[in-house]
Order: C-alpha cells, then structure tokens, then sequence
C-alpha cells in the first residue's frame, strides 16, 4: 500500500481559485471588518454567488464550509479500488485556503453556516431538497450546561403538528443573520442522549429571538449570538431525521445522528487553524528574510539561528496537523468511522494554529504586535479554533476513550 501526499490533481484547480479569492477579496478587507465589528460584510454576496454559480455547473466540489452527506455509491472516486477523494477532501482544502485570507469572513459566507452541516449529515432526502440553499447557523451551547451536549436542557415538546421549543442558546456563530437555525434540543429529559434531537427553526419564527450578539477576542467580522426560544413553534417536519427515541442503545440513534455533524465539522475547523496559522508562518518568513534571517531547508535547526530553528519547528508542528486534518476528511469520503480522527485533527490543529500565531507575533517583535501588520489578529483569531466545536479537553478526552475502550461514564 503506498501513501500518496501530494494534493489531488482534481482539487488544484479549487484549491488555487480558494487562494485567489483569499488574496484578493478576504485579505484585502480583513482588518475593515476587524475594527468594525458586527458590520456586515457586502463584499461576501459577491463572493457567495460565484460559489453558487460553480456548484450549480458542478464546476467545483466542496467550495464551501457546509459538511457532506455520506451514503452508498456517492461519487468521489478516483479510481475503482475504493479510494475516493470526494467533497470532505476538497472542503477541508478549499476552506484551509479561505481561511489564509481570514477566519472571521470565512465564517461569515451566506449559506456556508455550520447548521449546514448538520442538514447534511442528518437530514432525510426530502428534507435535504427542502432546506437545499438555506443559510443555517447552528445552536447547541447553552448557559451552565458545559462541554458535555448531552445535558442539553433546552425542550422540544410535541403539540399536534408542531414542536413546541422552549430555551437559551449562546455562543451561536452567524446566529443574526443566518435566515434558519438549526436547534438541538430534548424530547425528554429523563431520557438523557437518546432523547435529544436537532430542529430547523426559520429566522422570524414567532417565539424565536436574538438577544444579543457577542463582542469577542477574535473572528470579530463573524456574528456569534445568543438566542432565546419561548413557546417557539417548529413545524414537526423540521425535525431532523427519525423523530423515534431509541432509549435502549449507547446513547440512542438521534443523538448519534446528531454528534455525527461534529465528525464533518471538526475537520472544517481543523482546517481553519492550519490555514490561519500557515498565513502567519508565510508572513513571518517573509519578515525574518527581510531583516536577514534565512532558513536554510538543508542543515539542521540547531545549527542555525533561534529564529530559525523556531520557524522549522512551527512548520513541522503545522505540517502534522494538515496531515492529520486531510485523514479525517479522506476516512469521511470513504464512508469509512473517523470520530477518532476528527477530533485528533481538531486537537491538533486547534492547539498548534494557537501556539504558531503566537509564536509568530513573538518573533517579529514590534511589527508582530502591532496593528501594521495581521499577525496580531491571527493570533487572536486563532484561538477559538482551539475551543467551539469542543475544546482542546473535550478532544483530548475523546480520543483517549476511543483509544482505550472506554465509554463517557466510564471517563469523565
């Protein structure tokens, strides 16, 4: 079995329109909408048009950050051994490339919202055709509840045609103007996980309101809310795939269906902190060449400068986390479990795209932190790739009960 590491050929073409777009429609304003927080930016209906217009001449594949369904005989395949490099590859690639132009903007493309995601790993057929174009955002967290989802407190009761939800919902990114947001909620709380159930809620929804949005360290030009559901009635279509509790399995099918957008998200933001972490390394090269300090790729780091055994070593660190990012997308195209390594990848990479941006700001001195450059930005944009979508403990925690067999009652 060989590994080939080199980029798809079918994706190089995305991957290149994705930098373009990067350098020169999201760099250009990414400090505009830093320093004017909450201001919509325009320049992205633009933008998500022409990514509409790709997709609709299937010119392009996985151009936004909107997960993938996995199913049977879906295309994506290279050849006919079953290796198939499909629309989880070419999203991770594609948004890693975004996202070296900026996270915050990124995170803010219509129709490309995280709520997304999880239509397409839930939803039914006629609730994919249904909800196909929509801009969702999506709403988990809620206060006091902690990183644990499945003490969601936040109710879905059924009344006649209709759910009737009640409940807070924070932290919820593009939660103002997203026109749908998709809501996780109870059907019993006795029930614990396998009650729990995720609903499609349209922006305007009698009982469904934005309280306030966030004003935040980093991703200053996305929009992150907090939402408050009274007596909100939600058709019982919108539920989400099977409305049945299934009480008697490990944690229940809904509640499996549900976690399993995080195992099409986690790559997305993975690759969010490899592509901001690779603009500031690109940056900071520059700028250490500039005042003459080279890396020399053929000699040992220790036998060079500190600056330039420290840049090798980021670049290695970021090279793992790319690797790693890319095996849980390509698992997800081959319809094969990558739980495990979505949340490797996410670790990994929220953690060094941390630890890279700082490093960063660190060797360029004043430059670095100082506003003449983005390399301040990065940094603090880089951080809440280490924490939504679980945080580095939550990840670490993951794995080690995947790696060692052992159930979240057994390791807390």
């Amino acid at each position: 079995m060989t590994i080939e590491l080199d980029d798809p050929k079918r994706f190089r073409t995305l991957v290149g329109q994705a930098h373009q777009v990067a350098m020169n429609m999201l760099r250009p304003i990414s400090r505009k909408y830093d320093l004017a927080e909450h201001a919509y930016p325009q320049e992205l209906d633009m933008l998500a048009a022409m990514i509409d217009g790709l997709a609709d001449s299937g010119a392009s594949e996985g151009a936004g950050a909107a997960g993938v369904r996995r199913e049977e005989g879906a295309d994506g395949g290279d050849n006919d051994r079953g290796n198939k490099n499909g629309a989880n590859l070419a999203s991770v690639m594609s948004i890693q490339e975004m996202c070296w132009g900026d996270v915050g903007l990124l995170l803010s493309m219509p129709r490309q919202g995280l709520g997304n995601s999880a239509i397409a790993s839930v939803a039914d057929d006629v609730q994919l055709a249904r909800f196909d174009g929509v801009w969702a955002a999506m709403a988990i967290t809620e206060p006091g509840v902690g990183s644990d989802s499945a003490n969601i407190t936040t109710t879905a009761v059924l009344d006649g045609d209709h759910y009737v939800i009640n409940g807070e919902k924070i932290f919820v990114t593009s939660g103002d103007r997203a026109d749908h947001v998709v809501v996780w909620a109870t059907l019993d709380k006795e029930l614990g996980r396998a009650a729990i159930k995720s609903f499609v809620v349209a922006k305007g929804t009698p009982g469904m309101r934005v309280e306030r949005l966030e004003h935040k360290l980093g991703i200053r030009a996305s929009d992150t809310a907090t939402i408050i559901f009274e007596d909100c009635r939600v058709p019982k279509e919108n539920l989400l795939g099977s409305p049945d509790v299934d009480s008697g399995s490990a944690g229940g099918q809904g509640f499996a269906g549900a976690m399993a957008t995080f195992d099409n998200t986690r790559p997305l933001v993975a690759a969010m902190a490899v592509g901001c972490a690779a603009a500031a390394l690109d940056l900071t090269r520059e700028l250490l060449a500039g005042a003459g300090v080279e890396v020399d790729y053929d000699r040992p780091g220790q036998t060079q400068s500190a600056a330039a055994a420290k840049l090798l070593q980021l670049e290695s660190d970021l090279e793992g986390a790319r690797l790693l990012m890319l095996q849980a997308a390509w698992l997800a195209d081959n319809r094969r479990p990558n739980s495990l390594e979505a949340s490797m990848a996410k670790a990994k990479a929220g953690r060094v795209g941390s630890d890279v941006t700082l490093s960063c700001v660190e060797l360029c001195g004043a430059v670095g932190y100082s506003e003449a450059e983005l390399l301040e930005k990065w940094a603090r944009d880089s951080k809440i790739l280490d924490i939504f979508e679980g945080t580095q403990q939550i990840q670490q925690l993951i794995v080690a009960r995947r790696v060692l067999g052992l159930s979240s009652a057994q390791l807390r």
